[in-house]
């Protein structure tokens, strides 16, 4: 980075990540936290959470709601016995 002042665009976003991050003496709190309602502690916390739903297996899903279906009505049948 010495002496290469043509390459601060790859930089820039480093810099202020960490600039952002800093608890400022009036606040008491960072300016991201100030804007965001959080300080996250690395860029990998600014990714957003994969959905869910797009991980769940919707055939095993609707298995599962029939053994427990069918459990509930061999319960029933067991307990009226």
């Amino acid at each position: 980075m010495e002496g290469d002042h043509k390459s601060w665009d790859k930089y820039h976003p480093y810099i202020e990540f960490a600039y952002n991050r800093v608890v400022h003496k009036t606040t008491n709190i960072s300016q991201f936290e100030v804007v965001y309602g959080f300080s996250p502690f690395t860029p990998l916390d600014l990714l957003p959470l994969p959905n869910a739903q797009e991980f769940v297996y919707k055939e095993g899903v609707k298995k599962a709601e029939f053994v427990k279906k069918c459990m509930r009505g061999l319960k029933i049948k067991y307990n009226n016995r």
